[in-house]
């Protein structure tokens, strides 16, 4: 299970997400600039480009707290290649406003009006769109009723469903449909402009050898699609309310834990129907990504889980997964699975022993391997090959913005370690070593290679605000750049 053959070849890429692309209008888009992100790591010798799940993002801006596993997020989509299309007219689009950060209230605004205007002037019998939403109906009609109910309700929670809506009882869900027909049929055509747009970019990047790797949440949202739809697949009440919930107990960093509040999967039930479920969403992810890193892994070996209304984590227990037959399973079902196992965190001896008998390459990341001594595993004199090594991922600082936030011991143990690196910068530095560990791929956010401080930072976990907001500049794509990047990745 593999994430690619061992051989002598060390593979490299690049972490940013879609939204961090420079862009006129406000937010990265699956447009010009994409394309050119995709000729810029072609040049600069990277075969991976990894993002941040696709999916609508939620509370906070964030994607990992999405109404829909299934659906995309529509402030991706371009709107100059709907003006390509013939669905927008040029004078439509709104005057640039500016590279800085996502303003995502600002970009709503904007934009979502003109989806909707794009969507009224798509031609509904078009051939493509008839097949797409046959190979998709197993998700997209009930996502497209879902955010209208939530839409004309003006409400933001699944609790706060009409009992009818709620529970789906038929002729409440029949009624509503033909009450909101347009309503629901302009979701599925802004879906259609998502994906459509999304794979003309996905082959235009396996032209060019460069693979995408995606991303997905452990857990999914309470107020979703995804719960509305098969709350027999949750832990929930008959009104629909959790029995229990995720989160991570209290440590070091924090004495009360995290009380993250998603449901926890009824894996008895799931079990029944060989997790037909799952099933569906790994298949689905592995079709729109080349490689699947999946977040939280560990939860697929034990878990933790919270009483629900509870106001911390300290009363939570953990819970033993679903472990190896799981995926042995998915693998007889989907075939080959080309994943990454996020495993970061407190490891158990459970987590350890999984990872290893999927042979999933797992996670390693530079900023964790200073803070002790030489037997620290995420030193890359202790990786075996099959790993993939990160200098930070989205929820790090930047390599720059932790060095200059480490501690003297910290600071002392990384100098020690690159001293032979011929860099000055401490980005280039730790990149040195990433792409000189034993690890069979190496990952880089773009904000190291452009050396950025912690103002460069994507998510500060356990805040509700400021989070999902960095984008790149368009001058990032210098020669300069280029050589540096190439020079670097090359591990002779």
């Amino acid at each position: 299970m593999r994430l690619r053959a061992n051989n002598d070849l060390l593979e490299s890429g690049v972490l940013l997400h879609i939204t961090s692309l420079p862009s006129d209008y406000g937010i990265g888009s699956f447009g010009y600039e994409a394309y050119r992100f995709v000729d810029f790591l072609k040049q600069s010798g990277q075969r991976y480009w990894q993002i941040l799940p696709l999916c609508p993002i939620g509370e906070g801006n964030s994607p990992y707290k999405s109404p829909s596993c299934f659906a995309g997020e529509p402030l991706l989509i371009d709107l100059e290649l709907l003006v390509r299309d013939g669905l927008l007219e040029a004078s439509d689009l709104p005057e640039n406003f500016g590279d800085s950060s996502v303003d995502y209230d600002k970009v709503r605004s904007i934009k979502l009006p003109l989806l909707k205007k794009a969507a009224a002037n798509f031609k509904r019998t078009k051939i493509d769109y008839i097949r797409f939403l046959k190979k998709n109906e197993f998700w997209i009609t009930d996502y497209a009723v879902f955010m209208t109910v939530l839409e004309v309700g003006k409400i933001e929670k699944l609790s706060d469903f009409e009992e009818g809506l709620l529970h789906r009882q038929p002729i409440a869900l029949e009624n509503f449909k033909a009450a909101y027909f347009d309503e629901i049929e302009e979701k599925k055509i802004i879906q259609y402009f998502f994906y459509s747009q999304y794979f003309t970019l996905k082959a235009y990047a396996a032209k060019n050898g460069v693979r995408i790797i995606g991303d997905l949440p452990f857990y999914v949202s309470l107020d979703s699609a995804d719960v509305w739809k098969s709350p027999d697949n949750f832990r929930l009440g008959n009104d629909m309310t959790p029995v229990l919930v995720a989160g991570v107990p209290p440590d070091a960093f924090s004495s009360d834990g995290q009380l993250w509040g998603n449901p926890i999967y009824d894996w008895d039930y799931q079990k029944c129907t060989n997790y037909a479920w799952w099933r569906k969403r790994l298949e689905f992810s592995l079709n729109i990504y080349d490689v699947l890193r999946i977040d939280h892994f560990r939860a697929f070996a034990d878990y933790f889980t919270i009483p629900y209304g509870s106001k911390n984590a300290r009363s939570g227990s953990w819970e033993k997964g679903v472990g190896l037959p799981f995926w042995h399973l998915m693998e007889s079902k989907i075939g080959r699975l080309r994943i990454i196992a996020e495993d970061l965190g407190e490891a158990s001896p459970e987590v350890e022993k999984l990872v290893a008998d999927t042979e999933f390459p797992n996670m390693k990341v530079l900023q964790f391997a200073f803070d002790s001594d030489l037997q620290n595993k995420f030193l890359p004199r202790n990786y075996n090959r099959n790993c993939v090594c990160y200098t930070g991922t989205h929820d790090n600082n930047t390599a720059l913005g932790w060095f200059n936030n480490a501690t003297p011991h910290e600071r002392d143990m990384f100098e020690k370690t690159v001293q032979s690196s011929g860099f000055l910068e401490p980005s280039y530095q730790m990149i040195w070593l990433a792409m000189r560990s034993r690890a069979s791929t190496v990952i880089i956010p773009m904000q190291d290679w452009l050396c950025l401080d912690e103002g460069g930072r994507m998510n500060f976990p356990g805040t509700k605000e400021g989070n999902w907001e960095w984008r790149m500049k368009k001058d990032y794509y210098t020669d300069e750049l280029v050589s540096v990047m190439k020079q670097l990745s090359n591990r002779k």
